[in-house]
């Protein structure tokens, strides 16, 4: 049993990796303790979605009469709900499985530990082990939901993100530990199937890694929403009441006790790369528990390689994927293979969306450019109108003396979506004058795009800008 390349961990990042080696005419082995497509497919990025799209999709029928649509009232079955997120997610992970098979990778089904550099031990499920030889190890071992104390996972009354994707039913009141993307995206599934919720974050405001006006709208639209949330606040732990849990909040210097169905723990992830023998052959990690690699993706080990969450920030799928391309380019002695983008961008699945990529005009600024911004509201904009979805807002940011567009920020109608665009435009070091020649179909929702560009120059033709310049 003796590889060009064994990658450990079959999720986005280490499945791309081992289908693009095996395209380079490698023998390819993949190990996979839990489950084919990894986190992402299995209980992250896909099933979120699916139920994202059925909460908007309830919220939507709901607010049909104003479209003078009658409907009646709908009602959830919270069970064919999930059986039909789970049958999207047997698709996917299925489809993964025979790619896998088409380019005759190996697939051993157990948990991996590193032995030397060129060695891996696999435990199966019934405790029998092998060991494998590889030239090269790549990995792809992903991370994992962080408990907090006083608020241990037990799928009952504390949830994992993973526990919210597979509800037995519907809780009518949910408070959301972390007010970051996976705490509002699932939170926001379930204030549009009717769950009452409310959100705790620690610091002092919602999605704290993003650009600041898009956590400041989404705190707005979150108020206008009706649901209460709580900043500079510290979830100390909770007790069983009579009328559900009672859960005691640090909030302004007092304790204030809320009471809910359950809690929906979302505080973030840790990398996994730790405790499977990486330390002891001598693999160097960060400070903050990430194995540290080059631009191809080496580790300071020969014939060690890592990617995708285990690798470092952002830990997000589609930098894992392209991480995986990269370490599979360098393996195979292909020229340039080095991860280098000039943007990742961010997508984030609340009710609105938001979306960002590039620069935020204070980085910009701390960079050495003169950023100037545009901005279009998609309240002006007839496609937004004609489908009901006016909020939000589409923002350029671009270098004053060069018109580079160095960032894209939106939030609103299918930005998850419009953002591809931002990132291309950036990629391809276009200017913000670029953007606003290329003619965009009429009536799209991309014209945001364009007339937020346009706005850069005070031009933009459908909302009247006072000249600053």
């Amino acid at each position: 049993m003796t590889y060009d390349v064994l990658v450990l961990g079959a999720g986005p990042a280490g499945y791309v990796c081992a289908i693009r080696c095996a395209q380079f005419g490698l023998k390819v082995a993949c190990v996979e303790r839990q489950y084919v497509g990894g986190v992402c497919l299995n209980v992250g990025c896909i099933p979120s979605k699916a139920l994202i799209s059925a909460g908007k999709t309830f919220k939507k029928i709901k607010e049909a009469e104003l479209m003078g649509i009658q409907v009646a009232e709908p009602k959830l079955d919270v069970k064919k709900l999930v059986a039909w997120k789970e049958g999207i997610v047997g698709k996917l992970t299925s489809g993964v499985a025979g790619l896998l098979k088409s380019h005759k990778i190996d697939v051993f089904d157990g948990a991996a530990r590193v032995l030397g550099r060129d060695k891996v031990e696999v435990t199966g499920k019934d405790g029998t082990a092998k060991t494998l030889v590889a030239k090269n190890v790549v990995v792809a071992v992903g991370s994992t939901p962080i408990e907090i104390p006083g608020f241990a996972f037990d799928g009952k009354q504390v949830w994992s993100s993973t526990d919210a994707l597979a509800p037995k039913s519907l809780p009518k009141r949910m408070l959301v530990i972390g007010g970051g993307y996976i705490g509002l995206e699932l939170g926001l599934v379930y204030h549009n199937l009717g769950t009452a919720i409310r959100v705790v974050e620690f610091m002092d405001r919602v999605l704290p890694g993003m650009e600041s006006d898009l956590s400041k709208e989404m705190g707005r639209f979150l108020k206008k929403k009706g649901i209460p949330v709580h900043l500079g606040a510290k979830a100390k732990g909770y007790r069983v009441g009579p009328d559900g849990l009672r859960v005691d909040v640090d909030v302004a210097d007092k304790t204030e006790t809320f009471e809910c169905d359950v809690v929906l723990s979302t505080v973030g992830r840790r990398p996994s790369g730790k405790g499977i023998g990486l330390e002891e052959v001598g693999v160097q990690f960060d400070a903050r528990g990430f194995i540290a690699v080059d631009p191809s993706r080496r580790t300071n080990v020969p014939g060690i390689w890592a990617i995708g969450d285990c690798a470092g920030q952002p830990m997000l799928a589609h930098k894992g994927s392209h991480e995986g391309l990269v370490a599979a380019a360098a393996i195979a002695g292909k020229p340039g293979a080095v991860f280098d983008p000039a943007c990742i961008p961010a997508v984030i699945f609340t009710d609105p969306e938001i979306a960002s990529v590039g620069l935020s005009a204070d980085e910009a600024k701390a960079k050495g450019f003169e950023p100037r911004e545009g901005r279009f509201p998609f309240g002006a904009s007839g496609r937004a109108l004609s489908i009901n979805e006016p909020d939000g807002w589409v923002k350029v940011v671009a270098d004053a003396r060069t018109d580079k567009v160095l960032g894209v920020h939106m939030i609103g109608p299918e930005v998850t979506e419009l953002i591809a665009e931002a990132a291309l435009a950036i990629e391809l070091g276009a200017t913000a004058g670029d953007l606003a020649a290329t003619i965009h179909a009429h009536p799209t929702l991309p014209e945001a795009m364009m007339e937020a560009a346009e706005s850069v120059h005070e031009m933009a033709v459908h909302v009247f800008q006072r000249p600053k310049h």
